[in-house]
């Protein structure tokens, strides 16, 4: 099965953030592709965009880096204040580690497609979201758990 037929791939809508921290990712829609061919040592997504939808919070990884190339649409990448405009053809990477917080939004009236490919290390990784209170530590296993900076879990996690 080296050709996946993306049509009967069922495409993941919104984010597992627990509310309110998921409202900006409400309208994005995934397509898992590395899921969908059985990979397990990464993950490879494609995400759609719809005006106005962010692709996550902003947040860096301590174990998992991260690539994005744009297929199409013009996002704009956040790393801190100031926006940097990516537009079709650009790549960004995002190494583990480093401690910059990453998100893009869409502030264009047309879809934005990109194709995202990370690691897969939820036991060793620690996911930080430097804007908000939300904290993804690793825990040992594949099933993570949010919780709030102090260390409260939130409810329904």
């Amino acid at each position: 099965m080296p050709k996946l037929d993306l049509n009967t791939i069922e495409p993941r809508i919104g984010s597992d953030y627990p509310a309110p921290f998921d409202a900006p990712c409400k309208i994005r829609s995934g397509l898992r592709l590395s899921d969908a061919g059985g990979l397990t040592q990464f993950g490879a997504n494609l995400i759609t965009l719809p005006p106005d939808a962010w692709s996550s919070q902003r947040h860096h990884h301590s174990a998992e880096d991260e690539v994005v190339y744009i297929i199409s649409g013009r996002p704009t990448l956040y790393e801190g204040a100031e926006g940097i405009p990516l537009s079709p053809g650009d790549v960004t990477v995002h190494p583990m580690g480093d401690g910059i917080g990453h998100h893009m939004k869409n502030e264009t009236e047309a879809d934005v497609t990109f194709l995202v490919i990370g690691g897969r290390n939820p036991e060793t990784d620690h996911a930080v979201y430097p804007d908000i209170d939300l904290d993804l530590p690793a825990n040992g296993t594949a099933k993570r758990v949010y919780q709030r900076k102090g260390g409260a879990v939130y409810e329904g996690g």
